[in-house]
């Protein structure tokens, strides 16, 4: 009895030994100063609900419909995210349906509101328990007076990711939609071919891209391209930041992809969206969304 269990002892060392030196490749196990070779750490897979059952918006005057109904002033009625216009036929309506709209969707954005703000819109946000908050922020970052003034890419970033976190703290399970910053770009191209357009931008609308619109020196030409670049830059930020957090989606660039004609801008500014507009904003986010 004692006999046999020494020698299946020494027959199992033996095999070990064998396998370690070149029957099975990569074996390390025992070989004194060989570190074996660390298993890879699962990655979580990302948690999405494509029915969410309450929406709450932050932002800026995209999402407060300013310029929307009427000439300086917010109508958020008629808002891409929450809105309860039928014709616009806003996210929530298309999620929530539009009985539950007005008891299950809170539109926190601001008029004139830059990322540095997004922290405290997050912070009310949170405090309601939605289960998606959408985000569209950062065209005042840019259109400032001169690109000067423009926020500075870290700050853009530092602003965002303390934003996600007075969400998650109040709010851990919450979605985020994070929409892309509008081609700024391809809004002057668009109205300065418009006689109202050139006027109403003379008052001062996003100078840093649109002033003398009809310039098209190299100095004009370069300052904005440094509006369109920083733009850019942006959208990366929210790209990078938002892919760190499981339940964060970044619309891949769609907003800013968007061309927005004459039809989908408001006839008083020329710069923010018209009705139409804010119905081609609601099914580009329904879209992204309701994606399995």
């Amino acid at each position: 009895m004692r006999v046999g269990r020494r020698f299946r002892t020494a027959v199992a060392a033996a095999t070990a030994a064998l396998l370690c030196t070149g029957v099975l490749a990569g074996c390390t196990a025992g070989e004194p100063g060989v570190r074996s070779a660390p298993r890879a750490t699962p990655v979580p897979a990302p948690v999405w609900n494509v029915s969410p059952s309450s929406v709450a918006a932050v932002g800026d005057s995209v999402t407060r419909a300013f310029d929307a109904c009427t000439v300086l002033s917010d109508c958020p009625e008629v808002s891409w995210a929450t809105g309860t216009d039928a014709e616009v036929n806003s996210l929530a309506m298309r999620l929530l349906g539009p009985s539950k709209v007005a008891g299950h969707s809170w539109n926190l954005a601001k008029t004139g509101a830059r990322m540095a703000e997004l922290p405290a819109q997050m912070a009310e946000a949170a405090a309601q328990r939605p289960e998606l908050v959408t985000v569209m922020m950062g065209a005042n970052d840019a259109c400032r007076p001169t690109p000067d003034l423009m926020t500075p890419v870290e700050d853009f970033r530092a602003s965002f990711e303390t934003a996600l976190f007075r969400l998650r703290k109040g709010a851990p399970k919450a979605q985020v939609y994070v929409a892309s910053v509008p081609d700024l770009m391809r809004l002057w191209s668009t109205g300065r071919v418009d006689p109202v357009g050139r006027q109403v931008w003379k008052l001062g609308i996003c100078g840093a891209m649109l002033a003398d619109s009809q310039d098209l020196g190299p100095a004009a030409e370069r300052r904005r391209a440094e509006v369109r670049d920083r733009v850019v830059a942006y959208n990366r930020v929210l790209a990078e930041v938002c892919a760190k957090d499981l339940r964060c989606r970044y619309d891949d660039g769609a907003v800013f992809g968007f061309h927005f004609g004459g039809e989908q801008l408001s006839p008083w500014d020329w710069f923010h969206p018209s009705k139409e507009g804010q119905a081609r904003l609601a099914e580009l986010a329904y879209r992204r969304i309701t994606t399995a």
